[in-house]
């Protein structure tokens, strides 16, 4: 039995520049953390040759190539297990909500696939393995960040190079600003689940076509992100809700299904009550709303008043790790 953990991210500045349609013409950078809500992966080895999977569903079949989840066939490819294997996953938060389960799923996939072959892999090539899953062969229209955000752990600078090379950087945050982003860093469930690859497709179009507001509008993202970096070294976690508001409002610009009239109502009352800032979490359409507050309290107290969940964490440092291996 084998039992993987895989963090689940949070975007502080910069997403949306870590396509391909962007990151090969302009380089992508953003910052990202890791926080402890998990993805759980189980595997274990059977005495017959079916592969059995449980997810949202329950598989079981003869060959890989009869599989209906496809990160899971294809992870099975990828690392040439092709028989007697049982695959479970369990998580502390749906799918479809902005905090990069896909990616995390997929990388504490192989994380175990390659563990029950006695092989180590470093948290950079299970990533980049993930990335070939669902960008290469899958042709999904995402971004390389969940992946390698949920791999490393921990707060990362992360520059996309425009031959495809991702360089991870640690930040430089002392613990008195880590404490004040644990702090003051709140995420409220919007009850919205969507699936990323519709709007994150319409940018990825305009940003192949060369459409200049998108490519404008990614280039301003990315400043942020750097100013973001920059306001977190030097000691200034103020600074990060003030650009997270700028970035919203640049964000929302992007596409008509980024927000919603109630999305924008709650963010409206948010800013009305202790928030300095504040975004919808990974592609946008629904999913977590973010917000940094000085005044928690009144801000927690408002978003009850309209119904909303909290989801308190703190940041992981360890990425994707092995919890069990027997």
């Amino acid at each position: 039995m084998i039992i993987t953990q895989t963090p689940l991210r949070i975007t502080l500045g910069g997403g949306g520049t870590d396509l391909a349609s962007y990151y090969s013409k302009h380089t992508g950078f953003l910052i990202s953390a890791a926080i402890d809500k998990y993805v759980y992966i189980s595997l274990h080895k059977t005495f017959d040759k079916d592969i059995t999977a449980h997810y949202s569903k329950h598989e079981k079949v003869s060959n890989v190539a009869e599989l209906q989840h496809p990160i899971i066939m294809e992870a099975l490819k990828l690392t040439g297990i092709e028989s007697g294997i049982e695959v479970s996953s369990m998580a502390d938060i749906p799918a479809g909500t902005g905090l990069g389960s896909s990616g995390c799923f997929t990388v504490g996939l192989l994380n175990a696939l390659h563990t029950s072959k006695r092989e180590k892999l470093s948290s950079h090539e299970l990533a980049e393995e993930a990335c070939k899953i669902e960008i290469d062969l899958l042709k999904e229209p995402i971004g390389k960040q969940d992946q390698h955000a949920c791999a490393t752990g921990g707060l990362t600078a992360f520059t996309f190079e425009k031959d495809g090379t991702v360089k991870a950087e640690p930040m430089k945050v002392s613990q008195k600003t880590m404490n004040a982003l644990e702090d003051n860093l709140l995420l409220f469930f919007t009850n919205y689940s969507r699936s990323a690859s519709g709007i994150l497709k319409e940018q990825d179009d305009k940003s192949k076509q060369d459409e200049d507001e998108m490519i404008q509008n990614l280039h301003k993202v990315k400043e942020l992100g750097v100013e973001s970096k920059l306001a977190l070294e030097s000691g200034n976690p103020d600074k990060l809700g003030e650009l997270m508001h700028i970035h919203w409002e640049n964000k929302k610009k992007r596409s008509g299904s980024m927000s919603n009239p109630k999305i924008d109502k709650w963010y409206n009352i948010a800013m009305e009550n202790g928030a300095l800032g504040g975004k919808l979490v990974g592609a946008g359409g629904g999913g977590f709303l973010m917000f940094y507050a000085n005044d928690k309290e009144k801000l927690r107290e408002a978003m009850r008043k309209e119904g909303l969940s909290e989801v308190r964490f703190r940041f992981d440092f360890d990425g994707s790790k092995v919890l069990v291996n027997v």
